[in-house]
């Protein structure tokens, strides 16, 4: 759900999140390369990742810590209340997240819950073995203007 032409970027030219699901085992360096993969996917240089966002239950673990340390970007903890709520506007369905979570993609939501209200998909989630990646826009880097 890209918006027409480019985004304009905001304050600093950080505007974009990223939301990582990942399985217990999976090492930094994977999420590493899945959140590269993600921004070239989605024509971003990686100038613009102002944070990452994962589940609360997740944020403490050591690969999501370092992955987010590597890319000196703050760790979103996003509590299960928020991911849920923001569930309406995440397009992918796992029936295993579903049954387990109450939402569809942990990489989805968590990104578009941390980006804030009124924030705009970029990439759905992608994936890795152990991992999965969504990018989201903040509401407040888009502007009126063509």
């Amino acid at each position: 759900m890209r918006p027409d032409g480019p985004v304009p970027a905001g304050p600093g030219g950080a505007d974009i999140v990223a939301g990582i699901g990942f399985r217990h085992a999976t090492p930094p360096a994977e999420i590493l390369a899945l959140v590269a993969q993600a921004c070239d996917a989605a024509g971003l240089p990686r100038a613009r990742l102002a944070r990452l966002a994962t589940a609360g239950d997740r944020a403490g673990e050591p690969a999501i810590r370092a992955a987010a340390e590597t890319l000196g970007c703050p760790l979103d903890a996003v509590p299960p209340e928020a991911l849920i709520a923001v569930d309406a506007d995440v397009p992918t369905r796992s029936h295993r997240i579903e049954a387990s979570r109450r939402i569809g993609s942990v990489a989805e939501a968590a990104a578009l819950a941390a980006a804030g209200p009124g924030a705009t998909l970029l990439l759905r989630r992608i994936a890795s073995a152990g991992a999965t990646c969504a990018l989201a826009l903040r509401a407040q880097s888009v502007t009126q203007d063509p």
